[in-house]
């Protein structure tokens, strides 16, 4: 199943979706820049935290990977390569 997603964008031109992790000072913000490209989501639950990994096609375009339930403090360098191996296939490369 593929879904798909826009934002509202306002009469006034803005988009309140977009605007919020803008206004996210750097430690709040939900989302962070890992390696080569390839970005983070950050869900927090209330004993475990949730990783989306990420990357953008076009300047309009992400791109999810895969998640999983991080356990750990640092993000395992294992799931950031499987993030990357999972790049290329929709890249169509080897």
């Amino acid at each position: 199943m593929k879904f798909t997603y826009d934002f509202v964008e306002l009469k006034n031109g803005k988009v309140p979706m977009i605007e919020f992790p803008e206004s996210l000072s750097l430690k709040e913000n939900l989302s962070k820049h890992l390696e080569d490209g390839i970005f983070e989501l950050s869900v927090s639950f209330e004993n475990r935290i949730s990783r989306s990994f990420y990357f953008y096609e076009s300047e309009k375009q992400i791109i999810f990977t895969h998640g999983f339930m991080k356990k750990e403090q640092k993000t395992p360098k294992n799931e950031i390569e499987k993030a990357k191996s999972i790049r290329k296939i929709f890249k169509g490369e080897k």
